[in-house]
């Protein structure tokens, strides 16, 4: 049977909600906490950090903490910019990645700084495939390729049996969504020659065995594919962690396996906001909100509504309100707040039903919620160790644990 464990990937030391809730999972005994340099331009470290603060020491040795390396994003962008990483794959205009030894070196003293540690559990190298998806973008053969990706990684292996050796990190591994794909696709990042990577690495920096401990990967009910990898590191000795258990894709569509209540408050809100905007000045976001409840229910998941949120509602919003005279904007904005508050709710509610639809011979069997039987499936794994939730609030740390 696996353990859950907190993921941190949307946790922000700026949130004291999400600070809380990572004291209260530390409190209720949680055994790890997985985290990364980039997850919210490293406020998830931080937001360890600060959790951390309140418990002793005898507390903070029991909880294994796992981080990773390998995204160039937001500061470490900046950074690059000025004094430029070496191996750097450049696959889009925002997302930089790179995986050699330097940069390692600098993320790690980066990483323990923000997490207030001399020493983590483990390291990762975070989806190292962004070197096949760009050397596919650029037409390389396919075992030129590999043989590239090979190299890098025994490089990257080489320099954490290094770090190894000075007591930085306790051991090391590799997240990499590419895990979780068909063997015949191109992105498929092979795996059963990991074991001999690492040990030619750990021959020569001159370790008597090797410390590559880890795998991460997505693995949920529809997603299945990961399994076969599991398989393969458990019986290699390996610890596998599972991420995105409650983030499927199906046939290229995001499903989100929650089942979320229906929200009580929506229509008042909904109704309240249309009085008010019921004029001429503020015509297009009436026409907005008829629009939005027309097709609330036409989002695939929540995460296709978040994004939408962002490029389109809110700067039409924006527009909007700067036409309204400043002594009346404060009223309409809290109305505005706590419509789209409510309207997320039932977009989410929505979400869940079009999902318990779409897949109803899978969960038409079953009394329990969504998510208590994607997580029931996973944990009844043998091959699997630990799942990653994300518990953003103390109510749902509470609500993971109490299925362990």
């Amino acid at each position: 049977m696996s353990d859950f464990a907190f993921g941190t990937y949307r946790i922000s030391d700026y949130n004291p909600q999400h600070i809380q809730s990572l004291k209260e999972a530390i409190a209720s005994g949680i055994k790890m906490i997985d985290t990364s340099s980039n997850y919210m331009d490293g406020g998830a470290e931080r937001a360890i950090a600060l959790a951390f603060r309140e418990f002793d020491e005898d507390i903070k040795t029991k909880v294994k903490i796992v981080s990773k390396f390998g995204y160039i994003q937001g500061e470490n962008l900046k950074r690059h910019k000025e004094k430029a990483f070496d191996e750097v794959v450049e696959f889009s205009s925002d997302c930089f990645h790179c995986i050699s030894k330097l940069f390692l070196q600098d993320q790690l003293t980066l990483s323990l700084k923000r997490l207030e540690m001399k020493q983590i559990d483990c390291y990762l190298i975070h989806n190292p495939e962004y070197y096949l998806l760009d050397a596919i973008n650029r037409g390389i053969e396919k075992d030129d390729r590999l043989d590239e990706m090979y190299l890098r990684l025994y490089r990257a292996f080489m320099a954490l049996e290094q770090e190894v050796q000075n007591g930085r990190i306790l051991s090391y591994g590799i997240s990499s969504n590419s895990f979780s794909k068909a063997q015949s696709s191109d992105e498929f990042l092979p795996y059963e020659d990991l074991i001999t990577i690492a040990d030619r690495a750990s021959e020569d920096v001159g370790n008597d065995t090797h410390s590559f401990s880890t795998i991460q990967l997505p693995i949920n009910i529809l997603e299945q594919e990961g399994l076969k990898c599991a398989s393969w590191a458990k019986k290699n000795g390996l610890r596998v962690l599972v991420n995105r258990p409650l983030n499927a894709q199906k046939d290229n569509v995001m499903y989100r396996l929650a089942d979320y209540d229906e929200p009580q408050e929506y229509y008042h809100h909904l109704n309240e906001l249309l009085e008010v905007s019921a004029n001429e000045t503020l015509q297009s976001l009436y026409n907005l909100l008829e629009e939005l409840d027309a097709t609330k229910h036409k989002f695939g998941w929540i995460g296709d509504y978040d994004s939408f949120f962002y490029a389109q509602i809110l700067p039409h919003v924006r527009t909007t309100i700067e036409v309204i005279d400043e002594k009346d904007r404060e009223t309409i904005l809290n109305s505005i707040d706590l419509f789209f508050i409510e309207y997320r709710k039932i977009v989410a509610y929505e979400c869940s039903k079009n999902t318990r639809v779409k897949f109803k011979n899978l969960f038409e069997k079953t009394d329990l919620s969504i998510q208590e039987f994607a997580l029931n499936f996973l944990k009844q794994r043998d091959s699997i160790d630990y799942i990653l939730v994300g518990m953003r609030k103390p109510t749902y740390v509470h609500e993971i644990l109490a299925l362990n």
